[in-house]
């Protein structure tokens, strides 16, 4: 046999090949009950058991030639045009109806249109209409969410393709008990799909969940641990680890392992009459006792260094450096070059070293505030022949000094 899957679906199903040496990947025209089909090859010939055999079994008819991929595109280019006119149409008749995909036969003798409705669809008069578009045989499929959800595809919460368009051959039924099993919120929002439903892998651990159940206690047991009797206030199935109330420290809970406790009554009820038997081993990790072996260091960071703990951090960048000396920061880019413009880092030129050596001269004493200069100015012809009065010198901050006439230049001396 060989197993082959059709476009948009994920399940695989069984063909003769008829003698045909068929590896997976090849395309192939099979024969179906609705007609020839074009399918791919999932699965090269091999053998299958009697009862995986759905009968009546079909046959393949031969591989896909270039004519038939040509006939494949074209009836695509159909199904993009026979779903904007079915939305038209339903449009006209006022149908409440949502169309969700079309899907047209390999030989063109019929047209399928799935679509999602609330309640019973009246489409009697809508179908007359396409089959007078089309000159097909029309067929409309009510669907359901599910369904619609993998068809169309999209992403889940999870951040990848949804599950039912990817791989799953058929929907597995999924019931809110898992979830409380798994010990999940029961919050619609977070458990459901983007279809509305639960979500379907809910199912992928439900097996293992119910497999670590019967090995552990339920809440509220009566236990015995390494450090005494207790009471189970929760349990962790994936960890299979159990947070217990002990009589002796009700509080903090501590947290035991599934083989450190001894269940002595499983689920709520009284503990009289039981008796509490000796103390389990407690439960020693063999990796906990292994040297974790550390890199060692080969120089002390400046910040465990004694001598520059109190170091501002300028000096401690300096130091790990090892010129000695503190860094300064030059706003005017580079440091000053020597006379041959090439000075590296790290050399000084001989001018350089000179003015390092040369003493800095004492500070001077600043200047004392000179008097204002006077100057005696004769009487000018005509004049009283009085004594000149003494007048200051303006200063002026910019510019020439202007005279009386306004004209610039330094005023006229009198003879």
């Amino acid at each position: 046999m060989i197993s082959v899957r059709f476009r948009g679906g994920c399940k695989n199903y069984y063909f003769d090949p008829k003698g045909l040496r068929v590896k997976m990947g090849d395309q192939v025209v099979v024969e179906t009950a609705q007609g020839p089909e074009f399918a791919t090859c999932t699965e090269g010939n091999h053998d299958v058991e009697d009862s995986a055999i759905v009968s009546p079994l079909c046959a393949v008819l031969r591989m896909a030639t270039e004519n038939d991929r040509r006939v494949v595109e074209y009836n695509k280019k159909k199904e993009s045009e026979a779903f904007d006119i079915c939305e038209k149409k339903i449009a006209d008749h006022g149908l409440e109806m949502k169309l969700v995909n079309v899907s047209a036969s390999f030989d063109g003798n019929k047209i399928i249109f799935y679509f999602t409705a609330d309640g019973r669809v009246d489409f009697r008069e809508l179908v007359r209409d396409l089959a007078s578009v089309f000159r097909a045989r029309i067929e409309l499929r009510q669907i359901g969410v599910r369904d619609e959800a993998k068809m169309v595809g999209g992403l889940g919460i999870c951040g990848r393709p949804f599950c039912c368009s990817q791989f799953l051959d058929s929907f597995l039924p999924v019931s809110i008990k898992m979830a409380k099993t798994q010990n999940l919120s029961l919050n619609p929002t977070k458990i459901s799909g983007t279809c509305g439903r639960l979500m379907c892998c809910l199912k992928y651990e439900q097996n293992a969940y119910e497999d670590a159940a019967k090995r552990m206690p339920k809440v509220e047991s009566f236990v015995q641990t390494p450090d005494g009797p207790g009471n189970v206030k929760s349990v962790d199935l994936l960890r299979e680890t159990v947070k217990v109330s002990l009589d002796s420290a009700p509080e903090p809970l501590k947290t035991y392992r599934g083989c450190e406790i001894c269940i002595l009554r499983n689920g709520k009820g009284s503990r009289e009459g039981i008796e509490i038997p000796e103390r389990p081993a407690r439960y020693v990790d063999e990796h906990e006792d292994e040297a974790f072996e550390m890199t060692p260091v080969l120089s002390t960071p400046f910040y465990m260094d004694p001598k520059l703990e109190e170091a501002p951090v300028r000096e401690k960048m300096s130091e790990e450096s090892g010129d000695g000396k503190p860094r300064r920061r030059h706003r005017g880019g580079r440091r000053g070059r020597g006379k041959s413009g090439a000075a590296k880092s790290g050399e000084q030129q001989p001018a350089e070293q000179e003015k390092q050596e040369k003493p800095r001269p004492p500070k001077q004493q600043p200047r004392q505030p000179q008097q204002p200069k006077t100057e005696k100015k004769e009487p000018a012809e005509g004049g009283d022949g009085g004594e000149a009065k003494r007048r200051r010198r303006p200063h002026h901050r910019g510019g020439r000094r202007r005279n009386k006439s306004g004209e610039g230049g330094s005023a006229p001396k009198t003879e």
